[in-house]
């Protein structure tokens, strides 16, 4: 539909397809990440009950996030998750009650509490992890490894250009 009402003005429908996103190797990319999303989504809460049978898929990105980055505040991974502080406090509360992770003062700001992974918590990611990275090396062993290391990078460059 034309701006004007009289074809004087560029649309919606021109500028899209003017920019490049109805081209063949965006389409593939769209329809690539989807299944690759779906996919992702599904191992998740597989992995997820690997850790533990009553764990929440969405927690298991928190335990990750903890096991790369040693303690973090509430607030810090409430906004790495991408969730509000009522939402953070119900998922730590339950990933205490399983025993996975703990509180502990911020030596940086007495006032404030790290949550870190408990021994059993890093015992249990860890083998999910390193599980994980042996079926992706079985799927993948056909790969050059050079390969493996692009699709790591262009991956690496897709998040970061998600972040913007």
């Amino acid at each position: 539909m034309h701006e004007d009402g009289n074809g004087g003005g560029r649309g919606v429908d021109a500028e899209v397809s003017g920019s490049g996103v109805n081209q063949p190797e965006f389409l593939a990319l769209e329809r690539e990440l989807t299944v690759l999303l779906r996919r992702a989504r599904a191992s998740q809460g597989e992995m997820a009950r690997e850790v533990h049978p009553d764990l929440e898929s969405s927690a298991y990105g928190l335990l990750v996030r903890l096991g790369e980055c040693g303690g973090q505040r509430a607030t810090e991974l409430a906004a790495y998750i991408g969730v509000g502080k009522a939402t953070m406090s119900r998922q730590l509360r339950a990933l205490e009650d399983l025993g996975l992770v703990a509180r502990e003062p911020d030596p940086a700001d007495g006032r404030a509490w790290l949550v870190t992974l408990t021994p059993e918590g890093q015992a249990r990611v860890g083998r999910v992890r390193e599980a994980r990275r042996a079926r992706y090396a079985g799927r993948l062993a056909d790969w050059d490894p050079r390969e493996v290391t692009e699709l790591a990078r262009l991956l690496h460059e897709l998040n970061r250009g998600m972040e913007k």
